[in-house]
């Protein structure tokens, strides 16, 4: 098949990363696969693992440009006469439904998290399959939205077991960060994602500074980029830090390439979620595979990953005190068995196989 996914860029995120891994997979098991995307510094993969990537600017919401953006796609799209397209956010897709008009295009949809219920959002579940990566996003669209259950299909996001593998690691990396940041005889809680409000990541900045009185030599490291649009909360983060006076304790990493060692480098992953749930939360399996357990605000994707108990635990979203209180408890608590069950839940092959599946059903006229 030829394979189509739409997004709106191609840059840091879990979104991002797990089209170039699907099509460096499609591309594997003899499929042809083209990326369309404003661009973005993971391009490069995508062309480098086999696959092709067309820029279009299909990320402006800008309505007065939507036609002739729309025009182009259809243009683009009755060029590479694909078996089916898949498109992956909201603008994408209206641009896509509107291209699709005189193509006739099979389509599958995938819904990544829980956006706002409106007529705007309701194109993420106009596919002919709409794919979702955790149960919580099953049951807000099931909620929200008039959609067949028998059209939905639940697909967590892969791991890849290549890349986060600890026999593979770059240890001059490792030994450069953990210099960089401290981090030696230190226990370190990392906060891995983009830098945007709803990471959470003053909660857990909070929770720190009180855990530092139980565990002295405990190190925060927050790993994400920051977008020019979220400037300011960044640097309300870093006065945060000054205002608490852990300075010595907090450390922002910026966005970081190398993310299986990033989680070597840490003794527990914190997802700190408490305005919206993670729709999966693929850091947190990304974690795990790595042997790292994981604190996490009990709502949304992470009901799917975190065992309580078994390979971390649930605190409620916002509360401080609470998280704290684990933090502490973390720091003298040993888990086995991490990785082997994250794979054998979230491997990348799982997510590969169930989505070809999931367009072949749609290619071959299955429809519901």
């Amino acid at each position: 098949m030829h394979i189509v996914q739409i997004l709106p860029a191609l840059n840091e995120g879990g979104v991002e990363r797990g089209t170039v891994e699907l099509s460096r997979e499609l591309v594997k098991l003899g499929h042809t696969s083209t990326v369309i995307s404003s661009g973005g510094k993971l391009v490069g993969q995508i062309d480098a693992d086999g696959g092709e990537h067309i820029e279009l600017d299909v990320k402006s919401k800008n309505p007065l440009s939507a036609f002739m953006r729309a025009l182009a796609l259809r243009n683009l799209l009755h060029e590479l006469n694909p078996a089916i397209v898949h498109y992956r956010s909201r603008v994408p897709g209206w641009l896509f439904i509107m291209a699709n008009r005189t193509l006739k295009l099979p389509f599958v949809s995938t819904v990544h998290g829980f956006n706002s219920v409106s007529p705007y959002s309701r194109v993420m579940t106009f596919g002919a399959r709409v794919i979702c990566p955790g149960s919580a996003v099953v049951e807000y669209i099931r909620k929200h939205y008039s959609v067949s259950p028998s059209k939905i299909r639940l697909i967590y996001r892969g791991i890849d077991p290549g890349l986060f593998d600890s026999q593979k690691l770059d240890m001059n990396f490792i030994d450069e960060f953990e210099e960089r940041y401290g981090l030696c005889n230190a226990f370190v809680v990392m906060g891995v994602g983009r830098v945007t409000q709803l990471k959470g990541y003053d909660v857990l900045i909070r929770a720190v500074a009180k855990a530092k009185a139980s565990v002295p030599n405990i190190k925060c490291v927050i790993v994400g980029g920051v977008d020019s649009s979220r400037i300011g909360y960044a640097q309300s983060l870093k006065a945060l830090v000054k205002e608490l006076g852990v300075e010595d304790q907090v450390a922002f990493a910026g966005g970081q390439s190398k993310i299986a060692e990033i989680y070597r480098c840490a003794d527990v992953l914190t997802s700190n979620n408490s305005i919206k749930p993670e729709s999966f939360g693929r850091t947190m399996a990304e974690a795990l595979a790595m042997d790292c357990p994981v604190i996490a605000t009990c709502f949304g994707g992470a009901l799917d990953i975190v065992k309580e108990g078994e390979n971390g635990h649930f605190y409620n979203p916002g509360d401080v005190d609470q998280l704290a209180a684990l933090l502490v408890r973390a720091h003298d608590e040993k888990f086995t068995g991490l990785r082997e069950d994250a794979l054998v839940r979230f491997g990348l092959q799982q997510m590969v196989e169930k989505t070809v599946a999931v367009y072949e059903e749609v290619v071959k006229g299955e429809l519901l």
